[in-house]
């Protein structure tokens, strides 16, 4: 992988006004002593003692975060301690009900993140922000030496995720992606039948992603207009690293994505599940395309959002693979396809087929055919504490996201400049097309860096 240098230190960017007494004050505060024990009390640099609750904070309390929040709330072995957000609505619903879960008043609120990632009581974080704040915040997190559970994409650009890659390996981090279908067992079914050959040599993978917005124009259009932010939103820190555009309503919680200066449409929401799991099926989970080419329907240029509705990717693999993205094609079926020279298997949430009958009876591939056994998961966020304990990997750590994540990125970027992309697996870099390598990172608002 080529090698990228990391800063990411606290005075990388604002804390929105706070003063240095008070930012003291409120991390006092929040550091007098639990009720419980922490694992890191424990354990040496990081790493936690088996017996122990794993502390964990939650950054980012959206619809994503309070569902993540909630699945480790039913886990016996962490204790959610704090929570971060920048809407003091979303931050007070959540905080209130994991005190609620616990029956006391345990659990902290943050307003900036390098307040709550301070605490050294603090084991673990989860993190599910706007695509835009991925790296910053994953960052800072192997830095301060949390283990992570970040969600998907990894990052918002290639540039990103090779930082993010680099800082857990180099922290000895702990990472999870939110990549939860494999912790499915349809998906593992799927993939391990491919991987064992049952279909004979892969010729052709179809990825089937979502297309539009999700029924935003229709649901947004009365806010669609400049207004100034509500009194309960910090949009200066919300906006954070990237470029400070007029606040609309239909530009933030849960419709950032259909904006490119924060997320990347529904190709980068989606390419974290159902491209992770083709590569999972192929074998690719180290290993890339060489040739991409995109080409997308766009909105009109000038309105809220400019993320592509309709796309189509093509992109050429090792060995011969040819893979196909689409969002808004019906021919392509919504899920992961892999085709072979003796059947194919197709999976989608809710739904399995085959070409032999006799596979979509299989609760899991028979153990005499199963000379590729995967990495078996049956719970997302217990496996993420599990390898927190043991300081195994998870069975979505960052350098598989990273490739997983990388087509859907390369595809957005020829959609961007019109034209194919030739690149380069080993040195990760986009060959003769200088234009084109300018879109692998981005410019950060000042004054935040990402070196």
């Amino acid at each position: 992988m080529k090698k990228i240098p990391v800063t990411n230190n606290q005075s990388s960017g604002p804390l929105n006004g706070i003063s240095r007494r008070r930012f003291l004050t409120t991390a006092g505060a929040a550091l007098a002593l639990p009720a419980f024990v922490p694992g890191s009390a424990l354990g040496l640099d990081g790493q936690v003692a088996p017996s122990n609750k794993i502390t964990l904070g939650i950054i980012g309390c959206g619809n994503m975060g309070t569902g993540n929040t909630k699945s480790f709330l039913a886990e016996s072995d962490c204790q959610v301690v704090a929570a971060c957000d920048v809407d003091k609505n979303r931050l007070t619903t959540l905080v209130n009900t994991i005190n609620e879960h616990y029956g006391n008043q345990d659990c902290k609120a943050y307003h900036d993140y390098r307040e709550l990632l301070a605490r050294k009581d603090i084991d673990a974080v989860m993190i599910a922000l706007p695509d835009h704040w991925h790296a910053m915040a994953a960052l800072e997190a192997a830095r301060q030496k949390k283990d992570i559970y970040g969600e998907k994409p990894l990052a918002h650009t290639i540039a990103e995720q090779q930082a993010i890659v680099r800082a857990v390996q180099q922290h000895g981090r702990i990472w999870q992606t939110g990549s939860w279908q494999r912790s499915v067992k349809p998906f593992h079914k799927a993939a391990e039948i491919v991987r064992n050959g049952l279909i004979g040599t892969i010729q052709r993978v179809e990825v089937g992603l979502p297309k539009d917005y999700n029924g935003a124009e229709v649901s947004e259009k009365d806010h669609m207009l400049p207004v100034p932010p509500p009194p309960e939103l910090d949009y200066d820190l919300w906006v954070g690293p990237a470029q400070l555009i007029p606040y609309i309503p239909a530009r933030l919680h849960r419709h950032w994505r259909w904006n490119y200066n924060f997320g990347g449409g529904q190709l980068m929401d989606w390419s974290g599940h159902h491209v992770d799991i083709a590569h999972w099926g192929c074998d690719f989970d180290n290993s890339g395309p060489s040739e991409v080419e995109g080409h997308g329907e766009f909105p009109p240029k000038g309105g809220v959002w400019d993320a592509a509705k309709v796309y189509r990717i093509e992109l050429k693999y090792p060995r011969g693979i040819a893979m196909t993205i689409a969002g808004g094609y019906p021919e392509i079926a919504g899920g992961t396809k892999w085709i072979g020279t003796d059947g194919w298997v197709h999976i989608d949430r809710g739904s399995f087929d085959a070409s032999n009958v006799e596979w979509k009876r299989w609760k899991q591939v028979p153990e005499e055919l199963r000379k590729v056994k995967l990495y078996e998961s049956s719970n997302h966020q217990a496996n993420f504490l599990a390898c927190v304990k043991s300081r195994q990997p998870t069975i979505t750590p960052a350098k598989t996201s990273h490739h997983s994540t990388i087509p859907g990125h390369l595809g957005l970027i020829s959609m961007l400049v019109g034209r194919k992309l030739n690149w380069d697996v080993q040195s990760e870099t986009i060959l003769n097309d200088p234009d084109a390598s300018k879109l692998l990172t981005r410019d950060f608002r000042a004054p935040w860096k990402l070196v």
